[in-house]
């Protein structure tokens, strides 16, 4: 036995926090230059770059990425130090992590802004920034482990196990939803399809969510929250609870941002269902951490500190109640596709992650600068002048969504829509987008005011590396006594839990699916999965015995593998009969037959653009949205849509049905001028879009790339691809050219018309050019070309 003095590793974690400070500036900033945006919509600027929807993936990206990630590896890599008292066992490969992750950051801030993008929510990088992504992953978990092979303390903290939770379900999500074959160094296409795609894309959008904005915090929660008050965990056994039912329960619940969808109806049930257990495991962790300053709430009036992770921890209940609520179909045909869910999202990317960042920051900088807090007054100010911001901007979200939604859907007595103009909804919400950008301010200048602080208290200091001193004990050369036998991997593996949990799925499976059984089987299988927990947690005192999770809690391979087990069931139960079997989404239809090889340049710039942002391509079965668009989207007509493009806001009216709705002239005047024929939107105008060409050599390399994912396009399409582009942007520039514009056949305006055009029929439906002409469209007053929809 002797001592061993240990340095951390805390420049790295230093630089982290800096990357994070100074990038949720700039995440921030671009919010609320989008928010602006959407009030005013001159502050698109009129230039490609900065319009509302390339910014607004920028924004999410640089949020979700840049600074709760860099705040996320921060957190990880001081208390992962700590808690297994040894420094982390590469410092080259924390660097390699640390300068890669900051080159992807910059490199999405430079594609995203320039259309380089694949559309997928939270996961818009190109496939180049994809692999690295990977790559870096890799790296961090390399060292992540490495460090746990090295570790000094048998036993892993709560903590530990959400960061394990983090980094395997990550690097699962992150794969699967990226699979795609390049088209070019800066395009590809999903090799997935409509609604295959969309359940892809919300299992990892859901999931990224749970797994890169809530497990990695609850584990920073479960470290400094106790530190900071100066009191254990509150329960031990409820961690326990909390870690295997959120991990398990929280990747099933993906389908419920798919509701009333044309996703197979068994599987937006099972979203739904799973999305409402998910309300005790969070309200578990919630009450852990509240609860864990019990006898120290008088702490609260003099320590910012604690102010920002009690109000971060209440935040995370509010959302974790919200998201459940709103996963309710009946909730959910009210609220999806409204501002309701923007300010859902932002209850916890600013309370849950932003408060948690700010508290871990405030208690972090003056012990690794060696001194004290430059200004507990101005913490205490950024703390309120946040909340306040929060609020502002949930408060006005909730009444805009909620009015979107009531307005969506009144009717007259006599059955027709009572607000048939989109832009009518609109215009009732634009006093909440004002307020969006009032409240979304404030909170941009309270955290400006944290970098201000943090900044003036290491200037106070100087960078201090945290030392510690542990004992190393040699390999015992005495078996471990009777009395408490040294578990092996049998009992682990054929433990009563593990049996148990295993006969559960097998019947949920075989028998949770027969309707009018389901309901019966579920809720026996919420009661199981409780006394599965109390399994887990129990030990015998009597005969020394530890509790079957403690067989687990000092094996970091067996605990990995648990974990990656309990993701993978919900995942693969979710994604496979969806993928696999043909019967999910029919083979008829006229509206299956390929997009034209302009259509589908079209469709590029439809991405490149960022028009999902604000419109949906998805009618649902109301009697409100079929009155208003048309016919209900089918399953059918999406399986050569790579990637989907059913969106997830309405800032715009639905477009599924769009194709054949107004003439070339209507639409090229909307992107040139959209209030010339929508009086009252907020869309910005497109008219580079008049001047700059497609590339015409790309049409037969995207149709033979589309063979490849399963598109059938004959050898004969492929070909001939670039003369069938110019007929069909011939006929489109001969009938502007009849009505006074003149336009380029290879002109990006043209592309994008035809993908308009061809939404919700098939290319044979299309209309031939009418015999008459009506005047210039100079000449046209904007009444007679307004749309009856708007945006």
């Amino acid at each position: 036995m002797h001592q061993q003095r240990i340095i951390y590793d805390d420049t790295t974690v230093r630089r982290f926090i800096i990357a994070s400070v100074l990038f949720g500036i700039v995440g921030m900033a671009v919010g609320a230059l989008v928010a602006s945006q959407l009030a005013w919509w001159q502050a698109n600027l009129g230039i490609p770059y900065t319009t509302y929807s390339r910014l607004r993936p920028l924004h999410t990206n640089a949020v979700i990425f840049a600074f709760v990630g860099n705040m996320m590896f921060a957190g990880i890599y001081y208390s992962t130090q700590r808690l297994l008292k040894t420094r982390m066992a590469s410092d080259l490969l924390s660097k390699i992590h640390f300068w890669g992750w900051q080159l992807i950051i910059v490199a999405a801030a430079i594609s995203l802004p320039l259309g380089i993008t694949t559309s997928k929510e939270y996961a818009e990088l190109e496939w180049p920034i994809d692999v690295a992504i990977a790559v870096i992953w890799v790296v961090f978990a390399i060292n992540f482990f490495w460090t746990l092979a090295r570790r000094h303390e048998k036993n892993l903290y709560v903590a530990i196990w959400f960061y394990i939770a983090t980094i395997v379900t990550v690097a699962v999500l992150h794969i699967v939803n990226s699979l795609a074959l390049p088209l070019s160094g800066l395009k590809s296409y999903s090799v997935f399809a409509g609604v295959q795609d969309a359940l892809v894309q919300w299992w990892y959008g859901h999931n990224a969510v749970a797994f890169f904005l809530t497990t990695p915090i609850l584990g920073i929660m479960y470290y400094f929250l106790p530190k900071a008050a100066e009191r254990p965990v509150y329960s031990y056994r409820l961690s326990i609870i909390h870690f295997w039912a959120l991990v398990f329960i929280y990747i099933w619940a993906g389908p419920h941002h798919l509701l009333y969808t044309a996703l197979p109806d068994w599987a937006q049930s099972l979203g739904m269902i799973f999305s409402v257990m998910l309300w005790a495991p969070s309200w578990g962790g919630m009450l852990n951490g509240l609860l864990t300053l019990k006898g120290a709430w008088y702490k609260l009036r003099e320590d910012p500190v604690l102010k920002f992770l009690i109000a971060g921890v209440t935040f995370y209940g509010m959302a974790t109640f919200e998201g459940p609520l709103l996963s309710i179909k009946s909730v959910s045909a009210l609220g999806h596709y409204t501002d309701w869910i923007v300010g859902h999202v932002h209850s916890g990317a600013l309370g849950w992650n932003g408060f948690m960042a700010a508290g871990m920051f405030y208690w972090l900088v003056p012990r690794l600068y060696g001194t004290k807090l430059h200004s507990p007054k101005a913490a205490d100010a950024h703390f309120w002048l946040g909340t306040v911001g929060i609020l502002l901007y949930m408060v006005s979200m909730w009444i805009s969504g909620v009015t979107q939604g009531l307005m969506w859907r009144a009717a007259n007595p006599d059955g027709t829509l009572l607000y048939p103009n989109f832009v009518e909804t609109l215009l009732a919400i634009r006093p909440m987008y004002i307020v969006r950008f009032v409240g979304g301010s404030m909170y941009l200048v309270g955290f400006i005011m944290m970098a201000w602080n943090l900044w003036k208290t290491a200037r106070a200091g100087k960078a201090v590396d945290g030392e510690a001193t542990v004992v190393v004990e040699p390999p015992a050369p005495a078996p471990v006594p009777a009395r408490a036998p040294t578990p092996g991997w049998v009992q682990v593996v054929t433990g009563r839990p593990l049996v148990f949990a295993i006969a559960i799925l097998t019947v949920t499976m075989f028998l949770g699916w027969a309707k009018p059984v389901r309901a019966v089987v579920l809720l026996g299988a919420i009661i199981a999965l409780g006394e599965f927990a109390w399994i887990v947690t129990r030990r015998d005192r009597e005969a020394g015995r530890p509790s079957w999770f403690g067989l687990i809690e000092g094996r970091p391979l067996a605990f990995t593998v648990l974990t990656l087990i309990a993701i993978l069931i919900g995942g693969v139960a979710e994604l496979l009969p969806t993928i696999m079997l043909k019967q999910a989404v029919p083979a008829h239809g006229q509206a299956q037959d390929p997009y034209s090889p302009l259509e589908l340049q079209g469709r590029d710039l439809y991405v490149r653009e960022g028009c999902y942002t604000c419109h949906s391509q998805m009618i649902r079965p109301f009697v409100a949205e079929t009155q208003r668009y048309g016919d209900v989207s089918r399953a059918e007509e999406f399986i050569y849509d790579h990637p989907f493009q059913w969106g997830s806001k309405r800032t715009g009216p639905d477009l599924h049905r769009l194709g054949g709705k107004y003439p070339n002239l209507w639409h090229y005047t909307h992107m040139m001028d959209p209030r010339a024929t929508s009086p009252g939107s907020n869309m910005p105008p497109y008219p580079w879009l008049a001047e700059q060409r497609i590339v015409v050599k790309d049409a037969p390399k995207k149709l033979a790339l589309m063979q490849r994912l399963g598109v059938p396009y004959s050898n004969a399409d492929v070909d001939g691809a670039e003369a069938r582009q110019k007929s069909q942007a011939e006929g489109i520039t001969a009938d502007l050219a009849a009505q006074g514009v003149q336009v380029a056949w290879d002109s990006e305006m043209v592309a994008i018309i035809s993908y308009l055009q061809r939404l919700g029929r098939g290319p044979q439906d299309l209309p031939a050019p009418p015999e008459k002409s009506p005047a210039p469209a100079a000449r046209l007053p904007a009444a007679t070309i307004a749309s009856e929809e708007g945006r």
